[in-house]
């Protein structure tokens, strides 16, 4: 064989029988072959093959797998961010002439999804509050409705659904639920028969703010049916990026528990400080939704919101005034974050609209990171003293 041709041809290199790698390499390829035609159409060959990666490749299928196992479910679909995972669990469930059901408190882009994007393909909504059962269960009951979506706590407030309470509506009128799991985990809300579930991955499943990815996990069926929607739209998960995640989901568990802890003592932290009108963390025994995260969670995240009686100019400088806090949108990194609620997460909505979700000007949501809590509350006093001079 001449050179030229060896070096498109390379050797392979075959690991001897019971000599196994501890962390399963990187499969880079694009494409993938069988040594005969007909070996490629075999029943078996069509279900766990592969052959070319914007279909799957052996990398993202491992993630699909690891992702369905921990929330419970037979399948799942790897993407390439989480609002493509949103499209994608929307979409092929959607037709011209339906109606979507979401809430008030939900991720803004969720909301320019539903109240701009899909309207031009004449799929219209009702947006309701989380806290509002009635209201709820009069827009499932629209003969229209066919598709309801939610998080569980909701972002960026922390209000906690009645997840079964919703699940029983959306099955008496026949509701397709999505549940947008990012803020409650992988290893939250499975139990409940929810139709699909999706997390951004870029969040806590990958955990160090360096890759992007989303999932969309359910029964296999449903999954099936999701699949050749996924194919088309071109949203699959880079092989590269599937393994950084799947890196990022070893250490998962033990993180997540440390940034519960975390935000814990700075949710108590701060419910006791003069500047600070209201916490909004579901794992303080007086906030609203205690009760029910404690009986549908396991820890609370990292995640928490809180409101100063201050305006705009102060609260921004109080932000401004944090070192450890960097100011972005992302939540679940080692690092902790910062945000200020009404310009990052409520343009979109009205004045009315922005108090009914208790949004204020002096709105505050934090990320808790991997610091120790008490460098990130001495960061936090001296914002506090350094706004309020």
């Amino acid at each position: 064989m001449k050179k030229e041709t060896r070096a498109i041809h390379q050797p392979s290199v075959d690991l001897p029988e019971g000599n196994e790698p501890l962390v399963s390499p990187i499969y880079r390829s694009v494409k993938y072959s069988f040594p005969r035609i007909a070996d490629a159409l075999t029943i078996e060959a069509r279900r766990d093959g592969f052959d070319y990666a914007r279909d799957a490749s052996p990398t993202t299928r491992q993630l699909e797998r690891l992702c369905a196992e921990l929330q419970g479910r037979d399948d799942a679909i790897a993407v390439s961010t989480g609002m493509a995972a949103v499209w994608l669990a929307l979409l092929p469930n959607l037709s011209a002439g339906d109606r979507v059901v979401f809430f008030l408190e939900c991720y803004r882009p969720i909301r320019t999804m539903l109240r701009e994007r899909l309207e031009q393909f004449d799929i219209r909504h009702s947006m309701v509050s989380v806290h509002d059962p009635d209201a709820i269960r009069e827009a499932f009951a629209l003969e229209d409705t066919k598709l309801a979506i939610f998080e569980a706590p909701t972002n960026p407030m922390l209000q906690v659904p009645d997840i079964q309470k919703i699940v029983d509506l959306a099955k008496a009128s026949d509701v397709v639920t999505v549940l947008d799991n990012t803020f409650g985990g992988l290893h939250n809300h499975g139990a409940y028969d929810i139709d699909l579930i999706l997390h951004s991955l870029t969040k806590y499943a990958s955990g160090h703010g360096d890759v992007m990815g989303g999932v969309v996990i359910g029964d296999r069926k449903r999954i099936g049916s999701l699949k050749p929607w996924a194919i088309n739209m071109g949203a699959t998960l880079d092989g590269d990026a599937a393994f950084m995640i799947l890196r990022g989901l070893r250490t998962y568990f033990l993180r997540y528990r440390q940034h519960c802890a975390s935000a814990h003592t700075i949710a108590e932290y701060l419910r006791g400080h003069s500047r600070v009108s209201r916490v909004f963390y579901p794992g303080l025994s007086d906030d609203p939704g205690f009760a029910l995260a404690s009986s549908q969670m396991d820890g609370c995240g990292g995640v928490l919101s809180f409101q100063m009686d201050c305006t705009q100019e102060i609260c921004w400088k109080f932000i401004d005034a944090l070192q450890l806090f960097a100011t972005v949108s992302s939540v679940g990194s080692t690092e902790s974050l910062v945000a200020p609620v009404k310009l990052y997460f409520a343009r979109d909505l009205s004045e009315q609209e922005a108090e009914r979700a208790g949004i204020t000007d002096g709105t505050v949501r934090l990320s808790v990171g991997l610091e120790h809590p008490d460098d990130l509350i001495a960061d936090l006093e001296q914002a506090f003293a350094c706004a309020f001079e």
